[in-house]
């Protein structure tokens, strides 16, 4: 059983070009819909809540990268590639949207309001201490004194 987490996902060609992912049109009729999220092997999926004016991420990942759906409130997504100095860019996500984070690139969330994500990633979460091998800390919001 724990063979799939050797399973390699790394072919960048296949990866989201841009930070902002375009979804695929719903299936809908009349008991609902079915919205598909992202059609790519991941190892994890999560979800995470953040409350208001809280700071995540202010990292990047060497080998690490992730989906994330906003399934509600909103958040401002900075962001820029690691290693350089240039200004960050930042992105307003909001209920139905979704980024890309690729690997080596610094990143951070500041929350707008109360937010739920789903988070779907290439690593298993199944242990702190693999994960916090793959990430490297950086402060590019100050949890302190976000941007609100």
């Amino acid at each position: 059983m724990e063979q799939w987490q050797n399973v390699d996902l790394d072919d960048s060609s296949m990866w989201p070009k841009e930070c902002k992912i375009e979804l695929q049109q719903d299936h809908s009729d009349d008991r609902g819909s079915i919205q598909s999220l992202v059609n790519f092997p991941v190892k994890n999926i999560s979800l995470i809540t953040s409350v208001k004016g809280s700071v995540r991420s202010n990292h990047y990942h060497l080998t690490d990268w992730h989906y994330m759906y906003v399934l509600s409130g909103s958040f401002d997504y900075y962001y820029r590639p690691t290693g350089s100095d240039s200004e960050l860019t930042v992105a307003r996500f909001k209920a139905g949207e979704m980024v890309f984070t690729p690997p080596m690139e610094d990143h951070a969330t500041v929350f707008l309001e109360d937010t739920q994500l789903v988070v779907m990633s290439r690593h298993p979460r199944g242990s702190q201490e693999v994960y916090e091998a793959d990430v490297k800390r950086v402060i590019l919001i100050d949890p302190n004194n976000p941007p609100l």
